[in-house]
């Protein structure tokens, strides 16, 4: 079973990674550069699984790059926040 075949699996696999990069004392703009790196990722490869990633997905297509690094910090956020 894949994290992303279910999206509250997903959330806590990044809440997870998020904690670990914040335990290590990564700053919070390299965390967000990195979540819009996995963002452009998972977008350009990966078939969302569930209708949480396909709109997920649906918003980075039509985000611009501005846009984009704000989803990104939105997700960091909302998993930090263990919602």
């Amino acid at each position: 079973m894949s994290v992303l075949d279910n999206f509250s699996t997903w959330k806590d696999f990044l809440a997870n990674r998020v904690g670990q990069a914040k335990e290590q004392g990564m700053p919070s703009d390299t965390m967000t550069d990195i979540a819009q790196q996995v963002g452009d990722y998972l977008s350009q490869h990966v078939e969302p699984q569930n209708d949480e990633e396909r709109v997920l997905k649906d918003l980075w297509s039509a985000a611009s790059e501005s846009e984009r690094e704000a989803l990104a910090s939105a997700m960091i956020k909302l998993v930090q926040k263990g919602n």
